[in-house]
C-alpha cells in the first residue's frame, strides 16, 4: 500500500507494536499500510459514511487482512472500546470536529493513549481545546499534499495545567519542527490572517487587531 504524503506523515507518528484506531478511515489505506508493514498488531477503521466503509471492506479483503483490521460504521469512537486501541488517528476532518470527537471519548484521558491528529482546518481551535483539557502536544510536523500543507500533531494526556505563550494555539510546536516546510506553512497562515483581518476591520476591529497580532507573531517565528 502506497500512502499519500498526508497519510504517510500520520503513519510516521504511530508507535510500533500498538493497536490503532483510524477515525475517518475512508478507504482504509492507513490501517492496511500499518498492518502490512508490521507497524501495528491490529487496526480498527471507523467512518461515518457507508460508501467508504464498503470500499474499505473490499480493500481490506483484497489485502488479506480481514483477520487483523476491523471496520466500523460509526461516528468517531462510538464503536471503539478503550482496550481496542492504543494509538488513535484523526485525519481528513477539521479541527473543530476532532475536538468534539475527542471530548465525546473521555477514556482518551489516559497517559497510555497516543493521539495522532491531522486537522484540515482550525488547527488553532484544536490546540486550544487540547491545552485546556490536559493534553500535551509533544511535537508537530508539516507535510505537503496536492498543493496544500497540513500540520500533524503527536499528543498525549498528562492532566498537567500549563501556562503557554501568547498565541500558542496558532503555532503550537511547529517552531521546533526541523522540516523546511514549516516556515512556508507559518508564512501562509500569517498571510491568511492578514487577509481575514482586512475583511473584518470595519465590522469587528477588535477581532481584526487580534489577527494582525497573530500574523505578526507567525511571521516573526517563521523568519527566526
Amino acid at each position: 500500500m502506497k500512502l499519500s504524503p498526508r497519510l504517510k506523515a500520520a503513519a510516521d507518528y504511530v508507535r510500533c507494536g500498538k493497536k490503532i484506531a483510524d477515525i475517518g478511515t475512508d478507504h482504509a489505506h492507513l490501517p492496511i499500510y500499518l498492518v502490512e508493514n508490521g507497524i501495528c498488531t491490529s487496526a480498527i477503521g471507523s467512518d461515518v459514511r457507508p460508501g467508504p466503509i464498503a470500499n474499505a471492506e473490499i480493500n481490506v479483503k483484497n489485502a488479506g487482512f480481514s483477520d487483523k483490521i476491523s471496520l466500523r460504521l460509526a461516528s468517531g469512537l462510538d464503536k471503539v472500546e478503550p482496550d481496542e486501541a492504543d494509538d488513535i488517528i484523526f485525519s481528513g476532518m477539521g479541527g473543530i470536529l476532532i475536538a468534539e470527537l475527542i471530548e465525546k471519548a473521555p477514556w482518551l484521558k489516559d497517559s497510555d493513549k497516543h493521539l495522532v491528529l491531522q486537522p484540515q482546518s482550525h488547527a488553532e481551535i484544536l490546540r486550544s481545546f487540547l491545552t485546556k483539557n490536559g493534553f500535551r502536544i509533544e511535537k508537530e510536523n508539516i507535510c505537503e499534499d496536492s498543493g496544500r500543507t497540513y500540520c500533524i500533531m503527536s499528543v498525549y494526556f498528562d492532566g498537567i495545567s500549563r501556562i503557554y505563550p501568547e498565541w500558542y494555539e496558532y503555532y503550537g510546536e511547529i517552531p521546533s519542527c526541523e522540516n523546511p516546510l514549516a516556515k512556508d506553512y507559518l508564512l501562509r497562515l500569517a498571510d491568511r490572517y492578514v487577509r481575514d483581518a482586512g475583511n473584518m476591520r470595519c465590522a469587528d476591529p477588535t477581532a481584526a487587531e487580534k489577527l494582525y497580532s497573530v500574523a505578526d507573531k507567525l511571521a516573526e517565528i517563521a523568519n527566526k
